[in-house]
């Protein structure tokens, strides 16, 4: 039987750690400084600067209607039990009941937020996807992760731009950028960063044979200019070109594609999305920026470990995908599995999210 005020008890403790961690009248304050900014009539002048603020502003108003809400209904649910009670109103208390399941996983998927503590956490996300081993069957397995990702971002209202993809000559793509413009959006999506493995009868082979297949997915914080991630011109190889693969005339009869090359380093990005040169440079050059900054930030992590004496985890195969001959979706860090991978496919991944970010936070 279910102790449902020891339920109610424990659940309205943990709302209340929640609401500690989040600082709710500091969430307000903020709400009530970027209602003011938001309602300056000058502050479309800076289209970007306007865009980040009423970005901000919806974000933290949903955090404190998120814990309000919350609150109001473990109040409800502690009163409606008490009067069920009193009343021997067996229907109240099977509505109680219900409610404790659904508020549960609600402060359960609050809580994760509060574990997104890193220093690039609160920032949007710029997630690469390359094909690795498995041929044509790897260049399609990679563009199934894309429109997974796309899909996770579209089912949350999530704003994304590609900013540049590399198809495969069979099918499928080498490799694809995107931004996903939300905040955490680079705390929630960096446990997807890895090797992924599609086990699977492959759609390319004539004689229908199981073939396996490897993505990998990086995921970066997207550069904000407080960063300083200064790139000489002395640097940088500027590379451009004609677009290639879907897209209207104007993007495939100019040379507006443009490929950066950090000569230092080696690194290379590319952007084709724009029709303009300069639009396409300037997106290049922000990944760039997220490339670099990364880089460093892994230096950092290095110098740690080395200290800590502490291995590091990341670039190993942390997810499988098999279709065949069983139907399961499992995560080799956090044994979270299901036995759908369709839904999965389609974006449905905030369970496996939510459990990397608690096996992160563990580790």
């Amino acid at each position: 039987m279910t102790d449902v005020p020891a339920e109610l008890k424990e659940l309205s403790a943990t709302l209340a750690s929640i609401e500690a961690v989040l600082d709710v009248p500091k969430l307000r304050a903020q709400v009530a400084e970027l209602e003011a900014l938001a309602s300056d009539p000058d502050l479309w002048s800076d289209s970007e600067n306007a865009q980040k603020v009423t970005s901000k502003l919806s974000h933290t108003q949903g955090q404190v209607r998120r814990v309000e809400e919350l609150r109001s209904r473990v109040d409800d649910a502690e009163l409606l039990w008490e009067m069920a009670g009193s009343e021997g109103d067996a229907d109240s208390a099977t509505e109680v009941e219900a409610e404790l399941a659904k508020l549960h996983k609600a402060i359960g998927e609050l809580e994760v937020q509060t574990l997104l503590s890193g220093p690039y956490d609160s920032r949007e996300a710029l997630v690469t996807i390359r094909s690795e081993a498995g041929g044509v069957d790897a260049a399609d397995f990679a563009e199934m992760l894309m429109r997974m990702y796309l899909r996770w971002a579209e089912r949350h209202n999530y704003s994304t731009e590609v900013y540049d993809t590399s198809y495969a000559e069979e099918a499928g793509i080498k490799s694809a950028t995107f931004q996903v413009k939300a905040p955490y959006a680079y705390g929630t999506l960096s446990v997807e960063q890895g090797t992924h493995r599609l086990v699977r009868i492959s759609p390319f082979d004539n004689q229908g044979r199981r073939q396996t297949s490897f993505a990998g997915v990086e995921v970066l914080p997207v550069v904000e200019s407080s960063d300083h991630v200064d790139i000489p011109d002395d640097e940088l190889r500027v590379d451009v070109y004609r677009s290639s693969g879907p897209g209207g005339q104007g993007v495939n009869t100019t040379d507006s594609a443009v490929r950066l090359t950090h000569l230092p380093t080696g690194i290379v990005v590319s952007c084709q999305n724009e029709r303009s040169q300069i639009q396409n440079k300037a997106s290049a050059l922000a990944v760039l920026q997220a490339k670099l900054l990364e880089l460093r930030r892994q230096q950092e992590q290095a110098a740690l470990d080395k200290l800590k004496d502490a291995g590091n985890s990341w670039g190993n195969q942390m997810r499988s995908y098999v279709l065949h001959p069983y139907q399961m979706v499992k995560d080799l860090r956090t044994e979270h599995e299901v036995g759908n991978p369709s839904a999965v496919l389609d974006g449905d991944i905030d369970d496996f999210i939510e459990a990397g970010i608690r096996w992160r936070r563990s580790a």
